[in-house]
Parts: structure tokens; sequence; C-alpha cells
């Protein structure tokens, strides 16, 4: 997976609300597939970049600022 994806994801949680994002929230917005979204989230996750939190069944998620 290239880093232009990673990011297009890291661009939109930037942008993003609040409130944060889902994943569906992502796809729709990004126009990329789930699968692409999904390895994307678990690449920046790796490098501790996002924060998590779980709503029900849904994860939502925010951008770390440091």
């Amino acid at each position: 997976m290239s880093d232009e994806i990673v990011n297009k994801i890291i661009r939109i949680l930037k942008k993003g609300t609040v409130k944060g994002l889902t994943i569906t929230e992502l796809v729709r917005v990004s126009k990329l597939s789930r699968h692409k979204v999904l390895t994307a989230l678990a690449k920046l996750e790796g490098a501790d970049k996002v924060f998590i939190r779980n709503a029900g069944m849904a994860k939502i998620y925010f951008l770390k600022t440091k």
C-alpha cells in the first residue's frame, strides 16, 4: 500500500469533525475501498497516530494531536 493512501486518510481525519469518523464515513469521503481504508488505519494505529473509540459495534477514529 502506498503512503499516498495513508496520507489521504490523515488529511481526511484532520478535516474531520471533533466527533471523529467511522470506517464507513472514511470510505464514503475518501472514495477508496473498505479494504484500503482498513489497511491504512491499521498502519496508522501501528504508528500510534490514531486514537480509536468504540461506540457499540462501530469504531470511531481520531487523529492524535501530540
